[in-house]
Parts: structure tokens; sequence; C-alpha cells
């Protein structure tokens, strides 16, 4: 974390009212791999019409994530979430389903993309635990964990595995139906409400003299991208600190190429230190 740039975008938030926007890049100091930074392997992630297309597609889903989320539940929060939890800005939004902000005790905060520990019905729509069907599938398909511990991770809960064939999917327990992480599937659309919270949040910066910070986001896709947008529009400064180019670089007023953990751990510093209080 060096060079000019860093210096002043702590200069910058140092003491502004602050909406958070982070991503994947966040959580890869707890050991979960993001999409696009440096040395990603190249991915297709299931669309929400190919999960719900056939069961032949739900079982290569379910067979991946039972191993990815297996591995994932045990991450704990790296010292960027800490920073983010003791920051504790106006609003947190995460395109992150991991749930390691919620574990760092951030209060405020929006899960853009839903939680990949909850788990909803789609015929049904009844919402249970992750937990409790990490339980059944494991009873459905014993000694699956152990014949493939040697796959590679991938993002949200996923692994490399192609061959899927004989894995047993456990259906709802209230009406037999589909299961589908509660989390929102590339095809599908973020939930109204989430997103009008978001906004209100960033164009209420304006009035308020406060900034918009983007911490491990490429910004790839518009679920992020649009609040970076809005804030640009409306004459928000935009911070964005992330390893290599994101697509909302042209809107931001300064960006940094670091680590989420060391930037987020600099900036907490700065804004709770008795001198910044005083």
């Amino acid at each position: 974390m060096t060079g000019r740039t860093t210096d002043e975008a702590l200069a910058l938030l140092a003491d502004r009212p602050l909406v958070v926007l982070t991503g994947a890049g966040l959580s890869t100091d707890s050991g979960i791999p993001d999409y696009r930074g440096p040395g990603s392997r190249p991915r297709a992630p299931m669309t929400y019409q190919e999960f719900v297309a056939t069961p032949q597609a739900r079982r290569r889903y379910w067979a991946r994530s039972h191993l990815g989320w297996s591995r994932m539940r045990g991450a704990e929060p790296n010292a960027g979430h800490r920073a983010l939890a003791a920051l504790d800005p106006g609003l947190l939004i995460t395109q992150n389903v991991d749930g390691l902000h919620e574990a760092a005790g951030s209060r405020r905060l929006v899960a853009l993309h839903g939680r990949i520990a909850d788990v909803v019905c789609l015929d049904c729509r009844a919402t249970s635990s992750r937990s409790a069907l990490q339980e059944r599938t494991e009873a459905a398909n014993p000694g699956w964990a152990a014949r493939h511990a040697d796959v590679a991770d991938n993002p949200d809960g996923d692994v490399e595995l192609d061959d899927t064939e004989g894995f047993v999917v456990p259906g709802c327990t209230g009406c037999g139906g589909r299961l589908k992480p509660d989390v929102v599937f590339f095809g599908e659309n973020v939930p109204a409400p989430r997103v009008a919270r978001c906004y209100a949040a960033v164009e209420a910066l304006a009035a308020a003299g406060g900034a918009l910070l983007v911490a491990g986001s490429s910004l790839t896709v518009m679920s992020g991208l649009r609040f970076v947008k809005r804030a640009a529009r409306d004459g928000v400064p935009v911070v964005i600190v992330n390893r290599g180019a994101t697509r909302g670089d042209p809107l931001a007023t300064l960006t940094v190429d670091a680590g989420c953990s060391d930037f987020l751990t600099a900036l907490a510093a700065a804004r709770l230190s008795p001198a910044a209080a005083s």
C-alpha cells in the first residue's frame, strides 16, 4: 500500500460520511477466491435459467456447491472485514454472499446478492438453513466429500468438478420441491427493495458531503456499477480500492491499486484515532 493516491484517498475519506460497496476482492484474505482478480481462473457461473431448466443442471450445481460450501463456512473475517465493522459506515453494500461482514459485526448492511448460508424452495418459497441442508446432503451422499477432497475452490462456495453423476439432491422438507441457495444468480434481478435502499443511501451522500468507497470489486456487473454511476452523477466523490482496473475507474475521483485489508485498516486507524475524533 504505497503511492501518492493512497495518501490522497485516506485524506479524502478521513472525515466524510461514507457508503461502502464491497466485492469478492475483500474476502480473498479469508481464503475465498475472487472472480476477476490477478491470477483468477476463467469461469462461467451457472445462470438462473440453467439452474431451473433441468434436474441434471441442479445436480451439477449442488454437487459442486456441497463441497465448496463445506470449505467456505470455515472462513473467518479478515482485517478488512473487521476494519469496516469498526468504521460502521452509513451503509455497507456487499456483493459477497459469504456472510463475513455479518460475522465481523457490521450493522448497517445490505447483502445485495443474498447469503449462501440460506436456502429457498422455488416451489413453496419456504426458507431454511444451509447447515441443515448440508447435513441432509451428506447423509444422502456418503463418502462424496472424501472422494473429491483434491478439487480446487472457486468463488461463492463452488469447486472445479465435472463428473457429478450419481449425486443425490435432497428436496424441500415441506413440499419436496426444488431447492436453491437464497442468492441472486446470474440472470436474476436483485430484489427491488434492496436496490432502493442502496440508491437512497448513495443519493443522501451529496447533501451530506459524503463519499462512496468501493473495496475489492471490479464492478464488471451492473448490480454494483449502478451505484458508482449514481454517485458520479450527483457529484459524490468515488474512491475505488482494488487489485487491477475496474469498470468504474473512468467515474472515480481516485483509484488505489492496493489490497483491501491494508487500506481499510489504515482508513479505520485514521478515522478512529483520537486526533481524528478531535
